[in-house]
């Protein structure tokens, strides 16, 4: 069988000892993935870093004489008062304008949060230079006042640390180049157009990560009858959510090894994204023998639950980040349908690649074949609904989005291949063609919209 991970659940790797070193593997890079998307971590590393750098560099002066000769007696200080100045300078100036970025940060976040949704804060805090240049200049002040302070000039004993002070001017020059190319980062990334497309962006490299397969043969696994299934089993255990919050991973082979070693079979009633109350069930586990509490805990360990939804596994949350956009720019208050069919035309791209992918089946087998989770997986349908059934409901009236929303669908129409999928995209033509004919006034215009959707509703138009 192939290794895949899809809406946050996985076909077992083959290696056979290796398979719990590669889930440890998982496990890591998800955590360490999500240190790096918090906006302190990289500042936090970067000022670590220039601790370090302040005092290796000390001590290199300590250990080492450079003679103030032929160009260098033009950058290298040689009195302690001028050190001094240079450095308070430098630190004095960072710390400054480590303040306006955050300010301008700051601002940036609240005209996004209200342009575009609260939702999308977390995508510019997780913006990289912004964490990069805020850390360089409290880093940059820091390393400074460490400098700073090793600087000695007494009868019996003088120190300026030279190479010190040189490296506390390049990182001055390379903040102030940090500066400019923040600004301008900032001013770019409040742009609608910027917006859905970082979004877009992201939710391709999503689906390429989550549905890795091009659509082929049908499985003949996915034809099982679970009852009979489950009667092997004598005994069930409801495992329930140790807490409220969403789910938001699934170590996906830990759970799978753990069942199979029990010679088990669970099935589960959430995928991530979902949201759990304390006490729900995630699932029923049918086992031949009662497990034990510990073996139990152990296996709810591997659900993690959070307080916010994440993109991580859910890709219906990366999709209502765009649908997010473009019902608030169909509000009456906004009234901006040009970015409403940017987004539409973004999200026809992603669905027109989903339409070809190869959507995860329900059951997930260990290495021998035996059938051991029966999961809650994404549909093509449920992932089109979640694109568009919003879009169309705040677009009632608006001509220019509903017309686009049905080109849109017939372009994804193109793609299909699956007959479920292309009767999921007919009903939602349908639906379009229904709201634009009983909100639309102009004739001419509903006229058009029958036209096009003549191209997939040829009986029912």
């Amino acid at each position: 069988m192939q290794s895949k991970e899809a809406s946050g659940y996985t076909r077992p790797l083959n290696g056979g000892p290796n398979k719990l070193s590669v889930q440890h593997m998982k496990n890591l890079a998800y955590f360490w993935n999500k240190l790096l998307e918090t906006f302190w971590f990289i500042p936090v590393l970067i000022i670590f870093l220039a601790i370090v750098l302040a005092t290796g560099l000390v001590k290199l002066d300590n250990s080492i004489t450079i003679t103030h000769e032929g160009l260098l007696r033009f950058f290298l200080v040689n009195s302690s008062d001028s050190a001094r100045s240079i450095l308070s300078t430098i630190s004095g100036a960072m710390i400054g304008v480590a303040g306006t970025v955050f300010s301008v940060t700051l601002v940036a976040l609240t005209l996004a949060s209200s342009q575009f949704g609260p939702r999308l804060i977390q995508n510019f805090m997780y913006v990289r230079l912004n964490q990069i240049v805020l850390g360089s200049y409290v880093a940059t002040y820091l390393y400074c006042l460490l400098v700073l302070n090793t600087i000695r000039d007494i009868d019996s004993y003088t120190f300026i640390p030279s190479i010190s002070i040189i490296v506390s001017i390049i990182a001055a020059v390379i903040n102030i180049i940090l500066l400019i190319v923040f600004i301008h980062r900032i001013a770019v990334s409040i742009q609608a157009d910027k917006v859905i497309a970082d979004i877009s962006n992201f939710i391709t490299k999503q689906v390429e990560v989550l549905f890795p397969e091009k659509i082929g043969e049908e499985s003949e696994m996915d034809s099982v009858d679970i009852q009979v299934k489950k009667s092997v089993y004598p005994h069930r255990i409801p495992i329930k959510s140790p807490k409220s919050g969403y789910l938001e991973y699934i170590s996906s082979d830990s759970l799978l090894e753990q069942i199979s070693k029990h010679d088990g079979l669970m099935e589960l009633y959430h995928r991530p994204g979902s949201f759990l109350v304390k006490g729900i069930q995630l699932g029923e586990l049918y086992v031949h023998e009662r497990w034990e509490e510990d073996e139990i805990r152990k296996l709810v360990r591997q659900f993690v639950i959070s307080t916010t939804k994440t993109a991580r596994q859910d890709l219906e949350y990366s999709i209502h980040q765009m649908v997010e956009i473009a019902a608030r720019a169909l509000s009456p208050g906004v009234n901006d349908p040009y970015t409403a069919i940017a987004c539409i035309d973004n999200l026809t791209s992603t669905m027109s690649h989903l339409a070809e992918v190869k959507f995860p089946s329900r059951y997930r087998y260990d290495e021998e074949g035996d059938l051991r989770i029966i999961v809650d997986p994404l549909d093509f349908e449920g992932v089109l609904d979640a694109a568009f059934n919003q879009i169309r409901q705040f677009s009632a009236g608006s001509t220019a989005v509903i017309i686009r929303l049905m080109e849109a669908l017939i372009m994804i129409q193109a793609f299909t291949k699956i007959a479920s999928h292309k009767k999921a995209v007919i009903k939602h033509a349908q639906m379009a063609l229904t709201l634009g004919v009983q909100t639309i006034k102009e004739e001419n215009d509903v006229a058009d919209l029958r036209e096009r959707a003549e191209k997939i509703l040829p009986q029912n138009v």
